[in-house]
């Protein structure tokens, strides 16, 4: 199983999901069983680690995402995992119109699998006040956790 969260940039939102949900999978010994990887639609920081503000907040969260470097998405993303989960509507589409024909996987909102949420957008905190890290974190988690129980109950997991 395989799972590749997807922004703008590859500096906010998407690696603060790749953070959470590795730290979630981890919690719940289920670490082996998803590879989780993140990138952006746009080539705009490649290379460059998550946003200051972000990697402030995971670690004020236990969530450290300093390790982490921007990428952009490629054609091969759509073979290499079984979910694409974009944080906005713009970056779905752009995950649909680029998607292959063949591809199996699910394309959805990381929203989708939040209770109270399917359907919403993560906004971009990048040009607004640092309190909009916390609400993305705030979302992602809700996002994460809902995505946890979705592949828990699809494939039979036992959470430890």
């Amino acid at each position: 199983m395989s799972v590749l969260f997807v922004c703008l940039g590859n500096i906010c939102r998407s690696p603060t999901a790749e953070g959470v949900f590795r730290h979630r999978l981890a919690q719940r010994g289920l670490s082996s069983r998803v590879a989780v990887d993140s990138c952006g639609t746009g080539g705009y920081h490649r290379g460059e680690p998550p946003d200051a503000r972000a990697r402030r907040e995971a670690r004020a969260r236990g969530m450290p995402i300093d390790d982490l470097r921007a990428r952009g998405l490629i054609q091969r993303d759509f073979a290499r995992f079984d979910y694409l989960l974009a944080m906005d509507r713009a970056n779905l589409d752009t995950l649909k119109r680029l998607a292959p024909a063949d591809f199996t996987g699910r394309i959805a909102l990381l929203l989708d699998f939040a209770a109270g949420h399917r359907g919403g957008e993560i906004p971009d905190p990048y040009f607004g006040a640092d309190d909009g890290f916390g609400q993305v974190f705030e979302l992602v988690e809700a996002g994460c956790a809902g995505l946890i129980a979705e592949l828990c109950s699809r494939f039979g997991w036992r959470q430890a």
